[in-house]
């Protein structure tokens, strides 16, 4: 099983999409992860650029509106978009934490028609905010939908549940493992869904406690016989970051933490190809 270590470009707002491409591709990424909704470019020119870089592409979007049927309408639209860029894999922020179970369920349903149509995987991430925003409800959706993707994205778990170990959210934390295809990688801790620097060792347990379940979840992947996982580093810019009061000065640099994390991550999976 391969690994895809993919770049979001979170906190390169400004950077053209083929400047872009070039940096991570010298940064040794295998792949952007790309919000949708803010590419301008044609879903041709993604395609073209990704290809000519030797870049796959992660298609990120989210389904969104004011009622379940505009979230159905915007996931339908956006995931015809991934197909149209090429996308690799979908990673998507679906549903809402205020939407009914029944209505994020149908959301699910059709992620899951969509797959079977076209093919290409929908990871639904655990994010705050969203139908999968804290271990429960995932526990109850998976329950509900044995085939559905995840994106694992734990830090959103640390701040619901005021944790940093996760210990008492286990048996959904083996729920998700058991699901996710993609995996975030960002450390966050009880307080807040990203930690100042990952790489200080005031944190390291926290990211101790995260790549442990990140190696659970490749190990699970392989033993299904998965053709790949893709796995994005992801700190973001601020507020995500923190930044030193008045100056606004960032407290670590989050390009460099993120090609810190890859590097950490492939050493750590070297088991993997």
């Amino acid at each position: 099983m391969r690994l895809v270590f993919a770049k979001s470009k979170w906190e390169l707002p400004e950077c053209g999409l083929g400047e872009f491409l070039a940096r991570i591709k010298a940064a040794g990424f295998d792949a952007a992860e790309l919000y949708l909704p803010d590419v301008a470019e044609s879903d041709e020119v993604v395609r073209r650029r990704h290809a000519d870089a030797g870049l796959h592409l992660v298609a990120q979007i989210v389904t969104d509106g004011d009622n379940p049927a505009a979230h159905a309408e915007s996931l339908r639209r956006l995931y015809a978009r991934a197909l149209g860029c090429g996308a690799l894999r979908v990673n998507c922020h679906t549903g809402t934490d205020w939407f009914s179970f029944a209505d994020n369920a149908r959301l699910f349903e059709l992620a899951l028609a969509l797959e079977a149509e076209h093919g290409v995987v929908i990871c639904h991430e655990t994010h705050r905010g969203r139908a999968l925003y804290n271990a429960p409800d995932t526990q109850r959706f998976l329950a509900e939908f044995p085939a559905l993707g995840l994106t694992a994205d734990f830090s959103h778990w640390q701040v619901v549940h005021e944790t940093d170990d996760l210990s008492r959210q286990a048996e959904g934390v083996e729920a998700a493992v058991g699901r996710a295809w993609h995996i975030h990688a960002r450390v966050g801790c009880s307080q807040a869904p990203q930690v100042s620097d990952p790489r200080a060792p005031e944190f390291a347990r926290q990211l101790e406690t995260l790549l442990a379940v990140w190696l659970r979840i490749l190990r699970a992947r392989e033993a299904e016989g998965a053709d790949f996982v893709a796995i994005t580093p992801e700190f973001g810019p601020p507020p995500y970051q923190p930044v030193e009061p008045g100056s606004g000065r960032m407290l670590s640099d989050p390009w460099e933490v993120n090609v810190w994390m890859q590097g950490h991550l492939r050493s750590a999976c070297a088991g993997f190809v």
